[in-house]
């Protein structure tokens, strides 16, 4: 039955559903088209935060709950039924204003093997454009990277984070100094490069595309929105229903409904709006618009173990967290954007193969010269934590694969997420050989005379067994979720190449969730290019040639 339009509350030719990394992107884009009405939905609100601004803050605003969607997994069968944190964003901006703000695009091969699985238009050569047309790069235009494009990415300035032992160390290993894992080569060690601004800010995709878009006539932003269902018509996606502060929302798309939820958000209102497993919808009581099996399925994750190393002597970022220290460092942030608080405290990270035989690198190290759970501290007041070095081992390409589904046919709801990680066996390997590369790297020198004793998971650790059973106790994730609507040709793919939702017309989605696979990397800057393209899908714009590049 067609609705009445006397009951739509707003209208607009595209619609799209998140205002996170994904959908800023594409509300800047799609609205540089005067002829497009735009409007945006987000069910957060301002990312005004100082703990967003300020880089040294991130691990505040993961925690933040007026920040976050507060979700949590479901018991993992495979990490001693632990129910593990998931830190999404629910501000502006999404998860790339509380994320670490680290931009790494990927391995290559990672899209040429979406290309080869059906998905025509996104091997790496023909998504390189839109990674260069995201980026105001500090390395400039080159065939590579953008000096143009709106996000400012930057290596991260380690002039006091104890790089350079760590370089040597990393050259010992046999890795390569790489200034640029983004261009001919993806391996070894790297500063590494973040989104933050030439006054020492946070650059989230809210920052760098929706801020300067927000004075148009054709767009609108409607934040504090709660979407809860799509409104299906006929088979054509008409628009979506929402709620703001208990008011309820009927908002009309003329053209296009464009879900950028994220890989938790996205699916949970598909499901929502009855498109998805059936029966899992009709165990929910909720209608079956579209039997769409690969809702939900498909979720990836980048596991971690995190290693811990006592200091040898006080020489880490520990000092710079004394309060009076801390207190003009922050002034000196807030004033001029420079200082210990203006960049990421991350000595570099390591890209390597955890097996020689690899394709790729399958493994990364983000080494922090600080422990994870620093505090401040003031002599005679509080007592300063032992100074201890702390890594994130990451794990690139897991086998193992986890789903999301509905707790409740209600939007307030958060969905149930089982991650499933380490489930596969040949992970389990992968990690070990990860956790051992890693602790070859901090007993070499020159890093052995600041690195003691392993405090996480153990030095005493050295079995397989024992390690199998450490990572059961200490395992986690990265927050780098992506495949639950998974784009391809199969009969689990919830979109096709252009991300149109199959079986139902004039809907689309456009985020990390539509990854077939997880990149080499963290996933925010591939989500950027995603949105980037999908604007140009949209408005039926033709792909730029693809990047000319020695193979």
């Amino acid at each position: 039955m067609a609705i009445d339009s006397s009951a739509w509350t707003h209208e607009a030719d595209i619609v799209i559903v998140g205002a996170g990394t994904a959908g800023c992107v594409l509300a800047s884009r799609l609205s540089e088209d005067p002829t497009l009405r735009v409007l945006l939905i987000e069910a957060g609100g301002s990312d005004a935060h100082p703990y967003v601004r300020m880089p040294v803050g991130f691990m505040k605003a993961l925690m933040r709950p007026e920040m976050t969607w507060g979700y949590s997994s479901e018991p993992e069968p495979h990490l001693n039924g632990r129910v593990l944190p998931i830190p999404r964003g629910r501000l502006l901006g999404g998860s790339s204003s509380i994320n670490g703000m680290f931009h790494i695009r990927g391995h290559r091969l990672d899209f040429d093997d979406w290309a080869a699985a059906g998905c025509t238009g996104w091997s790496y050569r023909e998504v390189l454009p839109y990674f260069i047309h995201s980026e105001s790069h500090a390395l400039g235009d080159g065939p590579y990277h953008g000096g143009a494009g709106p996000l400012q990415v930057r290596p991260i300035d380690t002039r006091h984070l104890l790089a350079e032992p760590l370089k040597a160390a990393a050259r010992a290993a046999g890795h390569r100094d790489n200034a640029d894992y983004d261009g001919a080569q993806h391996d070894g060690f790297a500063r590494g490069t973040v989104a933050i601004d030439s006054r020492g800010r946070r650059h989230s995709s809210s920052r760098a595309y929706l801020d300067p878009a927000r004075g148009r006539p054709n767009l609108q932003v409607l934040t504090q929105v709660l979407s809860e269902r799509v409104i299906v018509e006929n088979g054509r996606a008409i628009g979506v229903q929402a709620n703001r502060a208990g008011a309820p929302l009927r908002i009309r798309a003329q053209r296009e409904v464009i879900l950028a939820g994220g890989t938790y958000g996205s699916p949970q209102l598909l499901m929502l709006s009855g498109i998805g497993p059936p029966d899992h919808l009709r165990e929910m009581g909720i209608e079956v618009q579209h039997d769409l099996h690969g809702v939900g399925e498909n979720l990836i994750e980048h596991p971690r173990m995190p290693l811990q190393f006592t200091a040898r002597q006080p020489v880490t970022f520990l000092n710079q967290l004394r309060l009076d220290r801390a207190a003009l460092s922050a002034l000196r942030w807030a004033l001029f954007g420079s200082g210990p608080f203006a960049t990421q405290i991350c000595s570099g990270t390591v890209l390597l193969k955890s097996d020689p035989a690899r394709d790729r690198e399958d493994i990364q190290l983000l080494c922090n010269p600080v422990r994870l759970d620093a505090r401040m501290w003031f002599p005679g007041i509080t007592r300063a934590q032992p100074h201890s070095f702390y890594i994130t081992v990451c794990q690139l390409y897991a086998k193992s694969r986890g789903r999301v589904r509905l707790r409740s046919a209600q939007a307030t709801d958060a969905p149930q997420i089982l991650l499933n990680l380490f489930s596969h066996p040949d992970d389990r390997r992968q990690m070990r050989a990860a956790i051992r590369a890693a602790r070859q790297l901090y007993r070499l020198a020159p890093m052995d005379a600041l690195a003691g004793e392993e405090t996480l998971p153990g030095g005493a650790l050295q079995s397989d067994e024992q390690l199998d059973a450490a990572i059961r106790e200490l395992g986690g994730i990265t927050h780098h979720p992506v495949g639950t609507c998974a784009m391809g040709t199969g009969p689990q793919s919830v979109v096709d190449a252009q991300l149109r939702v199959r079986g139902v017309s004039c809907l689309r989605v456009a985020d990390a969730s539509v990854m077939p696979g997880i990149v080499g990397g963290n996933t925010n800057a591939a989500t950027l290019m995603i949105a980037e393209k999908a604007a140009d899908l949209v408005r039926g714009r033709a792909a730029p040639p693809p990047a000319d590049l020695p193979p």
